[in-house]
């Protein structure tokens, strides 16, 4: 089953929450936090993706375009650890 990567911000700790689910599933699996030391522009682009979220204007392409450049960012931040 395809799993999904899902992206948090905890502003006060400054850390990105990464975790993961199943399609078609409600139960989330937490992964890992990145602190926003650890990878500046990964911490920026999700806090992007969180702004977009709570947009008036909410644009789902916009989000889904987002979402993927975190989705690229995380992997390339795993690639280099």
């Amino acid at each position: 089953m395809k799993k999904n990567l899902l992206f948090a911000v905890d502003m006060k700790k400054r850390e990105v929450i990464v975790s993961e689910s199943s399609k078609g599933t409600n139960k989330i699996n937490f992964i890992e936090c990145i602190k926003q030391n650890q990878n500046d522009m990964f911490f920026n682009a999700v806090v992007t993706l969180t702004s977009i979220t709570k947009s008036s204007r909410f644009d789902t392409k916009l989000f889904k375009s987002m979402d993927k450049v975190c989705q690229i960012m995380y992997h390339k931040h795993k690639e280099t650890q």
